[in-house]
């Protein structure tokens, strides 16, 4: 049984403190607010993520997991100590690194035994490094260490299955034998795994993110264009999914992305490259279209309802993703704070994340459930893909709205079924299926399909 320190209880700490523990070893995991680590002392999740409440209870119980605010008890007799704590965008876009800075001189300060250091935030190229020197200069006396890079490749709402059964792990050091050690504190999972140096590990998840932004942001380009010259978006995505070079995923049409990871990070990879003289040309255009996405929700009702003023509209889905109550960067903060700048009255439900968006979003009505929500409204839109939701009797929401039109933000209905049951339906890029295509054929023809 190895002993593990993780310090920070969030997302990905919490769920990397609780599987790890899960796997036979003796966990504590830090954090310096009490009412977090006091919560969950008490059984109480400071986040929403699939699983992770039974799992918690199933290893405190067990004795291998435990919570404190106390780095002295944290790092005593520790051989492993994670740190998993934010690095939010800063002004320019550059990762902002204070908490980090602040965990790397306390651990300096506290630590009594040799100790391997591993960054599992996601931090700019450079860090190990910096952490490393951090702790170095902070030392009341020298005590050996060494920093090892293991970034997270954690999706949230499937976090648990993805840190169990992960695709790869990657580990960077400019000490094989302590990269070595993380690695056999790994291979429980039966992955393979990279060892490299600092750098290249820590390069290895923003490359990771920026790319799958990309995609993202690549499927929404062609969306518009599938809009304009009468293509379906939904069978483009799947015949490009067929060819194994591209794959089916991150091809949804859509909103775009938010949440905590690809918009911090493809701003902080941009940002690193215009910090070293080169032009990021493609992570620029990346934010660029997803940044267009949410103000053409508006532009859709618009077109739908003409002038939005004195409407009710509905927001179905809060969280920027299914299967969590994350609420960073959610595009539902964007679009009712747009909606309600016309004029419109903002309804919204969700499943797990009102709690959290009603302090970020004050003036719009929370209801207890999607169909009072959609009562006397004169039109919905779809901003979380959660599977519920396209489950719904949509003839029952179709009755009780003053005007049945319904934005699919998210793509997940059929247009066909949605007109054939009475709603003046939109999506993103449904070509003739959503009868969106408004060309006309001129007569000078550039160009003849064959």
């Amino acid at each position: 049984m190895k002993q593990i320190c993780v310090i920070g209880v969030g997302y990905v700490g919490l769920v990397t403190a609780a599987c790890f523990s899960d796997l036979g070893n003796r966990v504590i995991a830090l954090d310096i607010s009490e009412e977090r680590i006091n919560g969950l002392k008490r059984g109480e999740m400071p986040i929403y993520e699939p699983g992770l409440e039974e799992l918690v209870e199933r290893n405190v119980s067990a004795g291998r997991l435990s919570f404190t605010t106390s780095y002295p008890e944290a790092l005593d007799g520790t051989e492993f100590a994670f740190i998993a704590v934010g690095t939010p965008s800063g002004v320019d876009g550059e990762a902002d690194l204070r908490h980090v800075a602040a965990v790397a001189r306390s651990v300096a300060k506290q630590m009594q035994n040799p100790l391997i250091i591993i960054n599992k935030s996601t931090v700019p190229v450079g860090t190990g490094d910096w952490v490393a020197e951090i702790v170095s200069s902070h030392q009341p006396r020298p005590v050996p260490f060494s920093v090892v890079s293991c970034p997270e490749f954690l999706r949230e709402g499937s976090a648990i299955s993805d840190f169990m059964n992960p695709h790869r792990t990657i580990l960077g050091s400019l000490d094989p034998e302590a990269a070595e050690k993380v690695a056999q504190l790994h291979l429980p999972l039966r992955a393979p795994i990279m060892l490299t140096d600092l750098r290249t590990a820590e390069m290895i998840k923003y490359a990771s993110n920026a790319f799958l932004a990309t995609k993202i942001s690549f499927i929404n380009e062609i969306a518009n264009i599938c809009e304009e010259l009468g293509a379906d978006i939904k069978e483009v995505a799947v015949g490009m999914g067929y060819d194994k070079r591209i794959g089916p995923f991150f091809l949804d049409a859509g909103l775009g992305y938010g949440g905590s990871c690809f918009p911090k990070d493809v701003k902080a990879l941009a940002y690193m490259a215009a910090d070293k003289g080169r032009h990021p040309q493609l992570l620029n255009a990346v934010m660029e279209i997803n940044d267009d996405r949410r103000p053409m929700v508006i532009q859709r009702l618009q077109e739908m309802l003409g002038d939005l003023n004195g409407y009710t509209v509905g927001l179905l889905g809060l969280s920027f993703k299914p299967n969590t109550d994350d609420m960073r960067d959610a595009p539902a903060i964007d679009i009712a704070e747009a909606l309600q700048a016309y004029g419109v009255k903002v309804r919204a439900f969700d499943p797990v994340a009102m709690s959290a968006a009603e302090p970020l979003m004050p003036e719009v009505e929370m209801s207890s459930n999607p169909y009072s929500m959609a009562e006397g409204c004169d039109a919905l839109v779809v901003v979380t893909e959660w599977n519920e939701f396209k489950h719904l009797d949509l003839k029952r929401i179709r009755d009780s709205m003053k005007q049945p039109a319904l934005f699919d933000g998210r793509n997940i209905y059929e247009p066909e079924k949605m007109r054939g049951l009475g709603f003046n339906y939109r999506g993103f890029g449904r070509g003739y299926n959503g009868h969106t295509l408004n060309n006309k054929v001129e007569e000078d023809v550039i160009f003849t399909p064959t």
